[in-house]
């Protein structure tokens, strides 16, 4: 156990996708209930409720200390577009898009809340947002990072999506919680 307080040292890799997958579009997982919702110009006390939900077990904490004003000009851009993955009534995780640099896309969040980890529907919610970032008219890069402090699966799973590393780069955090070693 790494416990809280603990100074690490994340390593952070940036990777891309330079054109539409070869990979249809996938289908919707067997199960219970499910839809994706895109919200419209959705509150910011919607996005960091998923932003916590989901990144609470990962660190995810830059979001919380932004002012409100920067926080929300970003979530209600109209280049910004936020999905909500719906699973028996309940928001199962998310992706947000990040399209306000011309002919490129971040996938600048991406997510299962924990009680949907390990279901089937990393993949699918991930395929979904690259075909969803590729609609898009004029695209020629969707883009995406992830580091260390992510769930360990993040970075393959976005590999064998068809992402392909171009860059690496290291800083320094102080845990803000107790996690596995």
């Amino acid at each position: 156990m790494i416990t809280a307080g603990t100074d690490v040292t994340v390593h952070v890799t940036y990777l891309e996708m330079l054109a539409r997958p070869p990979f249809d579009r996938p289908s919707v997982p067997l199960g219970p209930p499910l839809a994706l919702i895109r919200a419209e110009r959705p509150p910011v006390w919607w996005f960091l409720d998923l932003y916590r939900a989901v990144g609470r077990d990962w660190e995810w904490t830059d979001r919380l200390h932004e002012a409100p004003e920067s926080l929300a000009a970003f979530v209600q851009d109209p280049a910004v577009v936020l999905f909500t993955l719906m699973r028996s009534g309940w928001p199962a995780g998310f992706f947000q898009l990040d399209f306000r640099r011309d002919a490129a896309c971040e996938i600048a969040y991406f997510g299962l809340v924990p009680e949907a980890v390990g279901q089937g529907l990393g993949k699918y919610l991930l395929q979904t947002a690259i075909h969803a970032a590729w609609d898009r008219p004029g695209l020629l890069r969707l883009h995406l990072h992830t580091c260390t402090l992510d769930h360990p699966a993040a970075l393959p799973l976005y590999q064998s999506c068809g992402f392909q590393p171009y860059a690496r780069d290291s800083y320094s955090h102080i845990l803000t919680q107790d996690r596995p070693a």
